[in-house]
């Protein structure tokens, strides 16, 4: 029942049904699938199609869009049933989607598993501005500012995050990590984030150890 449930979730998701990813979240939680399984062998799955249909050009613009928004209210649904099970907090994090970008996929995932993981997260959306990244991250106390991107001409945006947060004298204060389906570890190193997240886990991961180097 489990393998039936994850192969419609990834459907779902591609097809970019968002009534469908909606049903199927709240089925497989009713399943008592657990629900970082559900995550990981059935939306997660979706999504990563979705990218490498539209980095092929086998999808376009409007379809990226539905998948991304069945995704969300997936991810929504999912969130809300993790036990929260870590009563400290292991790091405050913002995350957003750099202006000139209205696609949450990548920073969607990331921010459940971060939350999974004790993370204390703000998203900030889509399309934000550089000065309300650093604003944010100021009022919530944040450790790390987090900025995901899937536009190749929306990536010179983390750039600009990264000299005005050390123009600002906050580069020792925050932590950077940046993500994104054109992002690279080459891209990162070039403009001075402290690290790169390939994908969801390995964002988990990154952020661990940048704050294990912190303390």
């Amino acid at each position: 029942m489990s393998e039936k449930t994850f192969t419609e979730a990834i459907e779902a998701i591609v097809n970019g049904d968002v009534d469908k990813s909606t049903e199927l979240a709240k089925r497989g939680l009713e399943l008592g699938i657990d629900p970082l399984e559900l995550m990981t062998h059935g939306f997660i799955p979706g999504i990563n199609r979705v990218g490498d249909l539209f980095g092929s050009g086998k999808l376009f613009i409007p379809g990226l869009v539905k998948s991304a928004e069945a995704m969300e209210k997936a991810t929504a649904i999912i969130n809300a049933a993790i036990p929260q099970e870590q009563e400290t907090v292991s790091g405050k994090l913002v995350i957003g989607t750099v202006e000139g970008d209205m696609h949450d996929i990548g920073k969607t995932i990331v921010i459940s598993l971060f939350r999974a993981n004790g993370f204390d997260v703000l998203d900030l959306g889509r399309d934000v501005p550089i000065a309300r990244f650093i604003e944010e991250a100021e009022k919530f106390d944040a450790d790390i500012i987090g900025s995901s991107t899937l536009l190749t001409t929306t990536m010179g945006v983390q750039k600009e995050l990264e000299e005005e947060l050390k123009k600002a004298g906050l580069k020792p204060r925050f932590k950077t990590i940046v993500g994104g389906a054109p992002v690279t570890q080459r891209w990162a190193d070039r403009i001075g984030a402290d690290a790169f997240a390939q994908d969801a886990s390995d964002g988990v991961k990154k952020v661990k150890q940048l704050l294990d180097t912190a303390s």
